[in-house]
């Protein structure tokens, strides 16, 4: 990819919006007609390709032109989102704060004096400000969380894994989510659930288990004076409205000892951890870019003194405290902590910018070294600038937070993932394919791409949308792709009343020897239609 110098669309707005955007196009990158995004303005943090967009990390030095949109951007494209623009992020997202950026400090457009919160710092101010109705960003050590309480928005921070994280720029690759800010957790949750499912290109995906079994949540964890020393009275205030809240909602309060988690957090910067954001962008810092940020370049080039004794030690040390953290979910469901612990000023992070920075991440930090997930959601408070709370559950728990969630805000229930039927579809019903909008209207979350195992034989049918039918055979079969799809009961049952003879759904057996139910062809529609096979695909053979 060709190196650029990336346009900060100067000419856009007043000098508080302006500094949300680092590259806005004229016109927005427009999504698919149909769909459950459609309509939706999407901002895009600029550490994720966009194609056609530089991507940048807000660093102009460092700025690319992408070939192609990254997974995430793809599956909210499909799924009817449009792409207004590129949003300003603390550079190669190394922060809490939104002030390291050459593009400018983020503000809170809540409260213009105070900071909103970093490093996904554009994407959720964009939607603070309705310059976007989603934003897009990522989440390391609290950056997909820390945006939201600073900037009064909904933040969801997956298990790790579960969103792609390929086509990002890579801060710590053990421990980077995608993530997404939204006004509602319903909308937050349908962007989401579009965004994840299994990348078999990317290293650090992680199908969801398709024997989960999670139950509600009926007793939340809290924490103790303590752990909560240190925490302005607004963050108190609203910390204890939603334990009252969650009380008055029928929720169980269980006081608990999260040490294992602040633990685990510590171990990100305080450790060897850190060197991960040196092998991704050390080697472009050393070569003392004019425009890096000086904080965000002595944190990553300090990593390079670290040894590989140093991280051995610290993957031992960081199990012993996940295993502690596991120990919590035998006593609660979920843990209810504040986001941050202040919401600082401006000015606040020049005369310390390192310290305001270490005290932002107190409780979100751990999150993803002991493998949990989140929600972050704004907190009551009567008067006074935003602050936020954050759901937190074990992996895979997502959607039974975001239920929990809604019911702490008195939103409307969430899509949820649970119970599903999984559905592999192979032709019309693709991605991107014609047919498509009948998975997608019906909140279909996408699980993986994979292959039948290979004794099938497809064949072409004609009719008013080209389609292929498949056939299981006894000798001289192929393996066939295959997108896999899950719907809830109720959602699959009306998908397969709307499907039309000569097509069926039986059960087809994967590569990996599993089974699932797909698409299945009468033999009669079958005989004398065009063999496919060997293209192994409907995309294949569509692009012959």
């Amino acid at each position: 990819m060709q190196r650029i110098r990336s346009d900060a669309g100067a000419s856009r707005g007043a000098a508080a919006v302006l500094t949300i955007w680092i590259h806005r196009p004229d016109d927005p990158v427009p999504g698919a007609p149909t769909g459950p995004l459609a309509g939706v303005r999407a901002a895009i943090k600029d550490n994720i390709d966009v194609a056609g967009m530089p991507t940048t990390a807000a660093c102009p030095s460092y700025a690319y032109e992408p070939s192609e949109h990254a997974p995430v951007v793809r599956r909210l494209l499909d799924a009817g989102a449009s792409i207004v623009g590129k949003a300003n992020l603390d550079q190669f997202a190394t922060g809490l704060v939104g002030t390291r950026s050459p593009f400018g400090a983020v503000v809170s457009p809540a409260a213009p004096e105070l900071i909103s919160g970093g490093s996904s710092s554009g994407s959720a101010a964009a939607v603070a400000a309705d310059e976007a109705d989603i934003g897009v960003g990522t989440d390391t050590a609290g950056s997909g969380r820390v945006p939201a309480a600073c900037c009064g928005v909904v933040g969801i921070k997956g298990t790790v894994g579960w969103v792609p994280t390929r086509g990002v720029v890579p801060a710590c690759p053990s421990f980077d989510c995608t993530t997404v800010f939204a006004r509602t957790i319903s909308e937050a949750a349908a962007a989401m659930i579009e965004m994840a499912g299994h990348d078999e290109a990317d290293p650090s995906s992680r199908p969801r288990p398709r024997d989960l079994m999670i139950g509600e949540v009926a007793r939340i964890g809290i924490l103790d004076d303590r752990a909560l020393a240190g925490c302005t009275a607004s963050v108190l205030t609203g910390y204890r409205a939603t334990i009252a809240a969650a009380s008055a909602a029928g929720y169980d309060i269980v006081e608990i000892d999260a040490s294992a988690y602040f633990d685990a957090g510590a171990l990100l910067y305080e450790g060897s951890f850190v060197a991960e954001r040196n092998a991704s962008v050390g080697e472009f810092l050393a070569s003392a870019p004019p425009d890096a940020d000086p904080t965000v370049a002595s944190i990553i080039s300090g990593a390079a003194e670290l040894s590989a004794t140093d991280l051995a030690r610290d993957i031992a040390t960081l199990s012993a405290h996940r295993r502690r953290a596991a120990e919590i979910w035998d006593d609660v469901d979920a843990v209810l902590m504040p986001t941050v612990p202040e919401h600082p000023r401006i000015e606040a992070i020049a005369e310390d910018p390192i310290g305001v920075n270490s005290r932002l991440g107190r409780f979100v930090t751990g999150c993803n070294l002991v493998d949990w997930c989140a929600i972050a959601i704004p907190a009551p408070v009567d008067d006074g600038p935003p602050v936020g709370v954050q759901l937190l559950g074990p992996a895979w728990s997502d959607d039974v937070i975001w239920r929990a969630a809604a019911r702490l805000r008195g939103e409307a229930e969430p899509p949820l993932l649970g119970p599903r039927i999984e559905l592999a579809v192979l032709g019309a019903h693709l991605r991107g394919q014609p047919l498509h909008h009948q998975l997608s209207s019906r909140g279909a979350a996408y699980v993986t791409t994979t292959a039948t195992a290979p004794t099938y034989r497809m064949y072409a049918l004609e009719g008013a949308v080209a389609k292929p039918g498949l056939q299981r055979v006894a000798d001289g079969g192929g393996a066939v792709e295959v997108e896999v799809w899950s719907l809830s009961p109720a959602a699959f049952g009306d998908f397969v009343a709307e499907i039309p003879a000569p097509l069926g759904v039986g059960t087809l057996e994967l590569a990996d020897g599993s089974t699932v139910t797909g698409f299945i062809g009468e033999s009669v529609a079958l005989d004398g239609a065009l063999d496919i096979t060997d293209y192994g695909g409907w995309r294949a053979w569509l692009a012959r």
